[in-house]
């Protein structure tokens, strides 16, 4: 199964809708997760052409009733399980600490979040811990090209990327892209 995972969309006045870079970079997806602060309910309707969408409430968005966004989503994929919040911040705390805080206690096989801005991929205490960045906000509030993720996910392997749009495989530097893979 292939995932598509972006966050802290937020899209400014001058923005109207997602880069096209997005929708190439998430071309194939079955599935894509939205670590949250959507901020215009309609970005969800843009992703939702390219693949079924979900996402977590971020801090900066509305109650719109949409029955795709929920606090906490856990999803179980080809035998892993995945958990994904808004906010774990900050994200280098003990594991075990952000499953209880955050997960409700629930321990999973990849964490899944956003609210930083900053791209974070790492593997420790078992857990791929993915926060995508932002693909119009990277680092913060410059508007500018970002990062998304993909997770490529079988019975016996995860391998997880953060993607920096415009440098996808294929185009320059895909070296650069932060890419962690995991074997049961």
């Amino acid at each position: 199964m292939r995932i598509g995972l972006l966050t802290d969309t937020h899209l400014p006045g001058e923005v109207k809708e997602l880069w096209p870079e997005v929708r190439k970079a998430f071309a194939g997806c079955d599935l894509i997760l939205h670590g949250g602060d959507i901020v215009t309910q309609g970005v969800l309707d843009w992703l939702e052409q390219i693949a079924p969408v979900l996402a977590a409430k971020g801090n900066n968005d509305w109650d719109w009733g949409d029955a795709r966004v929920k606090p906490i989503h856990f999803l179980d994929v080809e035998g892993w399980r995945l958990g994904m919040v808004h906010d774990m911040e900050p994200e280098d705390r003990p594991i075990d600490y952000l499953c209880k805080q955050y997960l409700k206690g629930e321990r999973v096989d990849i964490m899944v979040t956003g609210h930083t801005h900053f791209e974070r991929l790492v593997h420790r205490d078992g857990v791929v811990q993915l926060n995508s960045g932002s693909p119009i906000h990277p680092r913060l509030w410059s508007t500018r090209l970002g990062t998304v993720g993909i997770l490529d996910i079988t019975r016996s392997r995860i391998e997880a990327t953060v993607v920096k749009l415009g440098e996808m495989p294929g185009l320059k530097n895909p070296g650069q892209n932060l890419s962690v893979v995991v074997r049961s």
